[in-house]
């Protein structure tokens, strides 16, 4: 009996006018963690398509062997029988449904046409406690935050008795303290003999509970890594990544900051369904030309809601307080006034808020400019054109042509594409949600060096982030949130990430 229990060998996957895999070979041990890293587009979401029948065999080609034998998977369905289960990172719960029923989804068995609701019911406690979710398997999913929600996603894939769990980007969501509880869940899978396979962007993570790395770079297995016996570092993973060092994750900027161009006074915004809740309650903070702004705290802390609220009023049943331009008061009835006024936000949720996945990159990135590339309500489309191509240049947008539709591209390029629709636009003042939110080291490097590029053109920005690192190497001030208030500011040279924790849960 061989020591693998996933063997992929010279695995090839095209799409029209792109590689996407070329002769890639990985093999998996029997119990371990196994973690795919690579930039986006390196072709690690595609593999593990393939591997779990997502792309069906004649769609590729290579070998790959489970327990074994060679595949011949037509759906993801006939992974699933086998015990392969994948969780990708767009989770794919029915929000209507309770819990139970969406642990059982698509493999419940009747008698006589009827379902035995109530084993179900009873079943599903089983698979809550192994994955430590204390919620009533009768409550509604939509009901629950992400972290849980992810939750839920690996007691389905027990439940049809995985042996072998691929899990894309499981924390890219998560806070620290949901993450910490997953990672020590996939280390518990290990300890009852489930292999894990592992994609992520976050190295530490990787480190911290994987046995075995393998990195892929444009389509190709670059090496595989023994965590231990090869003492494998955060350096090592990036410079196989990407090809190279990056001695500098955070570019050092030269930038002036100059006088206030924005201020918020006294700003409150109350939930859209329950009107009397405030979910920002009395926040105050100023914003300098030249600067780059950061909003820390946890999940929940409110910071997404006052952004979103102050560009023109797109969240929230009622905001009140004061809005101020280079002194002057602003009322924002919608998005588009604001966008007129030379305010920019590019959304954390870049697949629902940010971008039409269904179109093309030219499209996407004219949608909020479509006054500036039209003429009498016609549209330029050699300007538009132009435009799209200079900003796929400038941004390194990695796709064949502009005329590539959106969903096909890796996240990182997704990212610039949300990008490049808002500076296209022109703000003045640029609201970034976790901008490198589930993208590569290389693409996250690429993307400060667009926002350090508006600092030294004198634009403005406010940057929501998770990544404490991030915030602390790209700011030049820290606002810490909790609980819709403000808890304190810190300078960048006098941040840490104790400081920040303590300012969030203290104040």
């Amino acid at each position: 009996m061989s020591e693998y229990i996933l063997e992929i060998e010279n695995l090839t996957k095209e799409f029209p006018g792109v590689k996407a895999l070329k002769n890639v070979s990985v093999k998996i041990k029997k119990g371990e963690i196994h973690s795919i890293c690579g930039e986006n587009g390196a072709g690690k979401s595609t593999l593990m398509s393939v591997v779990s029948g997502v792309y069906p065999k004649g769609t590729y080609e290579g070998k790959v062997r489970f327990k074994g034998h060679e595949t011949n998977y037509a759906s993801v369905k006939d992974s699933e029988k086998e015990g392969l289960a994948i969780i990708h990172q767009e989770l794919a719960l029915s929000p209507y449904l309770p819990i139970y029923e969406n642990i059982f989804l698509g493999h419940m068995q009747t008698k006589f046409g009827i379902i035995n609701w109530n084993k179900y019911k009873k079943e599903s406690k089983d698979y809550l406690k192994i994955v430590g979710l204390n919620e009533p398997p009768e409550t509604v999913v939509s009901k629950l935050g992400v972290g849980k929600q992810q939750l839920v996603e690996i007691a389905r894939a027990l439940s049809k008795k995985a042996e072998l769990l691929i899990m894309d980007e499981p924390t890219s969501s998560l806070n620290d303290d949901e993450s910490e509880k997953l990672l020590n869940l996939i280390l518990e899978f290990k300890r009852q003999g489930i292999t894990s396979v592992v994609i992520s962007h976050k190295l530490g993570e990787v480190l911290k509970v994987a046995d075995t790395v393998t990195i892929l770079r444009d389509g190709k297995s670059i090496s595989t890594y023994d965590v231990k016996a090869d003492n494998l570092t955060e350096e090592m993973i990036i410079k196989d990544m990407v090809g190279r060092d990056l001695t500098h994750r955070f570019p050092e900027r030269k930038h002036s900051v100059g006088d206030t161009v924005m201020e918020v006074k006294n700003w409150t915004v109350y939930h859209p369904e329950y009107h009397s809740i405030k979910v920002v309650d009395d926040v105050s903070f100023y914003l300098r030309k030249g600067e780059i702004l950061a909003f820390c705290g946890p999940m929940g802390a409110g910071r997404t809601e006052l952004m979103m609220s102050l560009f023109g009023r797109s969240y929230g049943s009622k905001s009140e307080g004061d809005l101020l331009l280079h002194g002057k008061r602003m009322v924002f009835k919608n998005a588009r006034a604001a966008i007129k006024s030379g305010i920019g936000f590019v959304s954390e949720d870049r697949k629902s808020l940010g971008l039409v996945l269904i179109q093309d990159v030219k499209t996407n990135i004219s949608y909020a400019s479509l006054n500036k590339l039209s003429r009498f309500g016609i549209m330029d489309e050699h300007k538009e054109l132009k435009e799209a191509e200079r900003y796929q240049k400038d941004l390194n947008i990695r796709t064949p042509s502009v005329y590539q539709v959106v969903r096909n591209l890796s996240g990182g390029n997704q990212q610039k594409v949300a990008v490049s629709k808002t500076l296209l636009a022109s703000p003045e003042i640029l609201i970034v949600d976790e901008p490198t939110r589930g993208i590569d080291v290389g693409a996250k490097t690429e993307i400060y060096g667009i926002l350090n590029d508006m600092i030294a053109a004198g634009k403005s920005i406010i940057m929501v982030s998770s990544e404490l690192p991030e915030a602390i190497g790209m700011a030049d001030r820290i606002y810490v949130m909790n609980e819709g208030k403000i808890k304190g500011m810190l300078m960048s040279e006098e941040a840490t990430q104790e400081k920040i924790m303590h300012l969030a849960l203290v104040g």
